[in-house]
């Protein structure tokens, strides 16, 4: 715990000089989420494109359609995890484990008629171990026989919306890189702290503090500690 009182710190001011300052920026705050809606209404009269309804994939009970991975509901969102095959968990992506790690709760999807899996760059048995040692109850498929069919040379973070036709299968919209910030509270929370992401790139003030990928931590994704420190086994089988 940083409990240094000589850290740089914004200015002192009473409630009334802070709240002026923050009614100012209240305008700009409204404004963009204005324009977000905005681009989500765009985003909504976006064409589509017709995929593979019968791209393989493979999950807990073995090859399945690109089709059934909608457990029968009308959309889908599928985040397709980066996996380096035959490495420890150590060594699996800290970007997609940062990500993935922040969407749990479904329900809310499902109300929608949504569906909501990752589909996992890398193989079936090998990644669904990684799944569970995080404790992750998302639907899981292995993407790998049909990677160059549903990415199309595109990513990394790849998040893809899909919307099916009877047995038709159109893709409807797609992100990668910062785009996937949607799936994650973490970097919106941050956002809204003095000393906000603590990341090189961003415009704070001199001397403002600035820290390492949270993403990573001693060695392995963060994420991976508190699950280590519960007892749970890392090990994904053979590695090479």
């Amino acid at each position: 715990m940083n409990t240094d009182i000589t850290a740089p710190a914004p200015k002192i001011a009473d409630r009334a000089g802070y709240q002026a300052e923050l009614d100012v920026l209240r305008i700009r705050e409204k404004a963009h989420t204005h324009e977000g809606d905005a681009i989500a209404a765009a985003r909504r009269r976006l064409p589509m494109v017709e995929v593979d309804a019968g791209a393989t994939l493979v999950g807990p009970a073995g090859p399945v359609t690109l089709l059934e991975t909608f457990e029968g509901r009308r959309q889908l969102i599928a985040y397709y995890q980066m996996w380096n095959t035959g490495h420890p968990a150590t060594e699996q992506c800290e970007g997609c484990t940062f990500f993935n790690s922040q969407v749990r709760e479904l329900s809310y999807l499902h109300v929608r008629d949504i569906t909501y899996a990752t589909f996992c760059q890398g193989p079936y048995e090998e990644s669904v171990r990684y799944r569970d040692f995080m404790g992750w109850d998302v639907p899981w498929y292995s993407a790998a026989e049909s990677i160059d069919v549903l990415m199309a040379g595109r990513g990394p973070f790849m998040l893809a919306s899909y919307l099916r036709q009877g047995d038709r299968v159109f893709e409807t919209y797609w992100t990668t890189g910062r785009g996937v910030e949607v799936m994650d509270v973490t970097y919106g929370l941050l956002d809204r702290t003095a000393y906000g992401r603590q990341e090189a790139w961003e415009d704070s003030p001199a001397g403002w503090p600035q820290a390492d990928d949270i993403a990573r931590t001693n060695g392995r994704p963060s994420a991976q500690w508190p699950r280590l420190e519960a007892g749970r086994s890392d090990d994904l089988g053979p590695v090479r």
